[in-house]
């Protein structure tokens, strides 16, 4: 049985009591930075002297140091940066300044799971792993919510790691949906295959072979997309709601039995022959090392790959109709505009 905390499990002064220098002011940092402001910690954000998010940081109210002054000056410093260039930021500017009895904290375990860094043995070593987008988990914090978080303790060097971790997770707000523990190798292998099966690669392959069949069967790419990708969203939220069962309560009688005789058509033996092939490349590193060659390389076959996905039929279908629904706050990607 899983073991999770909630706020009576944790000991909030612990982490107001320390200094806390989160690295990085994307999408995790700045929920983790603003949300432990808001939960009366000392945080300071650190970045590098040419950053494009240090006058963000800035104007939401933080002491925007270096990572080396940061690393020097906290207690407790919480890496929010992309999986690939962390190690290179740790060997540079953290690892020189680190000092015995301070808590490393990780919001995904790839590093320190794939032995990208090794931290010397008198640190603490811990992850606090959000479950979900940094742009939620500020949205929760700030309803007054929380978003569930992972916790795993990699090295106790003070003996007081895993404490130091659950307040930190406290200061976030997570410690009111609930933070289960787990081990980094659990985390992040977990993770992987869940992004790249289900929740990204998995989905966003079904959705165009859905829209693709249709359209090829001479349906509107209009009538395609909102069976294919629209209601996707309907379906999710019941999902989210009360899982298998509950979504299957609340459609007809006919999608129900769709799903029963259907589904197991679609992800068959074969598609589970390849799920096991994913986890068994991410278990040997296997992929982690390709994906650490492919941005030394400069990332040529992911950027070419995102050409093509972004000139997809259904994406200027659907950038079309979101565009006349006004229920709908319609995005595009920055670097589309």
């Amino acid at each position: 049985m899983a073991t999770v905390y909630y706020t009576q499990n944790v000991n909030p002064d612990l982490i107001k009591g320390l200094k806390v220098g989160i690295i990085g002011y994307g999408s995790q940092g700045h929920a983790h930075a603003q949300n432990l402001k808001d939960s009366g910690v000392d945080v300071r954000v650190g970045l590098h002297a040419e950053s494009k998010t240090r006058a963000k940081a800035e104007a939401d109210g933080f002491q925007v140091p270096t990572v080396a002054e940061l690393t020097q000056w906290a207690d407790v410093l919480m890496f929010c940066t992309p999986d690939v260039p962390m190690a290179s930021i740790y060997a540079k500017d953290v690892a020189p300044h680190l000092t015995e009895g301070k808590t490393l904290l990780f919001a995904h375990g790839f590093n320190v799971h794939f032995n990208r860094i090794t931290p010397p043995e008198g640190v603490n070593v811990a992850m606090v792993a959000p479950k979900g987008p940094g742009h939620r988990l500020r949205a929760e914090f700030a309803g007054g919510n929380g978003m569930p978080a992972l916790v795993a303790v990699y090295q106790d060097a003070t003996g007081t790691a895993k404490e130091i971790a659950l307040s930190y997770a406290w200061g976030i707000g997570s410690a009111k949906a609930g933070i289960l523990e787990t081990t980094f190798k659990e985390e992040t292998e977990t993770d992987l295959f869940g992004e790249q099966a289900v929740l990204c690669g998995g989905l966003s392959e079904l959705i165009k072979a859905g829209f693709e069949t249709l359209v090829e069967a001479g349906y509107q790419p209009e009538a395609a997309y909102f069976e294919c990708l629209h209601e996707t969203k309907l379906i999710v939220d019941l999902l989210y709601e009360g899982g298998l069962s509950y979504m299957r309560y609340s459609i007809s009688d006919t999608a129900e039995w769709g799903d029963y005789v259907a589904g197991p058509k679609v992800i068959n033996s074969q598609s589970r022959a390849a799920m096991k092939e994913l986890l068994a490349d991410i278990q040997s590193g296997k992929f982690a090392d390709e994906w650490v060659k492919e941005n030394e390389a400069g990332r040529p076959k992911m950027n070419e790959i995102r050409r093509r996905e972004r000139s997809h039929q259904l994406e200027s279908v659907g950038q079309e109709l979101r565009g006349m629904m006004p229920f709908i706050t319609a995005k595009v990607a920055p670097d589309q505009v």
